[in-house]
């Protein structure tokens, strides 16, 4: 039986590792990156924005990006309480310094905004640490409940460069292959990108994906065959990839 292929939509130049854990559990990492990363254009006025941010009662960090391009404007030194969406997140802070941040049971804006530490927010000062765009239910939700909300974009997103490599691949992508998909905005932007004959292709193979938000964004985009991961760690992923499946 030949391996499976595993379809690494991460953006570009961030999948390093989980390629490596991939092909270590026997398995063919196939990057096809939704999207790539920058820094913001006015670094100066984001470090200075950062600084202050730090100074709050409580700091959401958005997701291991947000960790990272953050770092790299100032340390991360705080007495706030500090949040972050999922384990990658907080495995991201705590490699920067963060000791303690808080996560959800459910890992993704629905479980954060569950969260306790953030239910009582009337007048408090919270800074949403992340990247333009995204769905906003955070920035709605966070205000509704009286926050005084600071809004820190320290990277952004722009569209990857998928060349000919790429249509290539996924001419020949096999059904039995599994798409990992972190991001709502991800798959519309490889929806967007692709051509309608790869993007059949793709949609034809196995979603993997962490929420049951993502599995419903997966099946309006056309997968009908769909897997959820226990999580957005990358092991778990990879376990739902190669390992036992859970049907979403």
């Amino acid at each position: 039986m030949p391996a499976r292929i595993v379809v690494i939509t991460r953006p570009a130049g961030t999948a390093a590792a989980l390629t490596r854990r991939v092909r270590a559990c026997g398995g063919v990492p196939l990057l096809l990156p939704a999207s790539a990363l920058r820094r913001v254009d006015d670094e100066a006025c984001a470090r200075t924005a950062l600084q202050q941010a730090l100074a709050d009662d409580v700091l959401i960090f958005t997701s291991p990006a947000a960790v990272r391009f953050a770092a790299a404007l100032a340390p991360l030194q705080t007495m706030a309480t500090v949040l972050a969406v999922g384990q990658a997140t907080a495995l991201a802070l705590r490699r920067h310094g963060v000791r303690h941040p808080l996560t959800p049971v459910r890992q993704d804006s629905e479980g954060l905004l569950d969260h306790p530490a953030l239910q009582l927010l009337r007048g408090r000062r919270v800074s949403l640490i992340g990247a333009a765009q995204g769905r906003g239910l955070l920035r709605e939700q966070l205000r509704s409940r009286g926050a005084h909300l600071r809004e820190l974009h320290v990277y952004r997103r722009v569209d990857p460069r998928l060349d000919r490599r790429h249509l290539v691949a996924l001419g020949q992508l096999p059904s039995s292959a599994r798409v990992l998909l972190s991001s709502t905005d991800a798959l519309r932007t490889l929806r967007r990108l692709l051509p309608g004959s790869a993007w059949r292709r793709l949609s034809a193979a196995v979603a993997v994906v962490s929420s049951e938000r993502l599995a419903a964004a997966a099946r309006d985009a056309g997968f009908v065959h769909i897997v959820r991961a226990a999580s957005a760690l990358s092991s778990d992923l990879i376990d739902a990839a190669l390992g036992v499946d859970r049907a979403a």
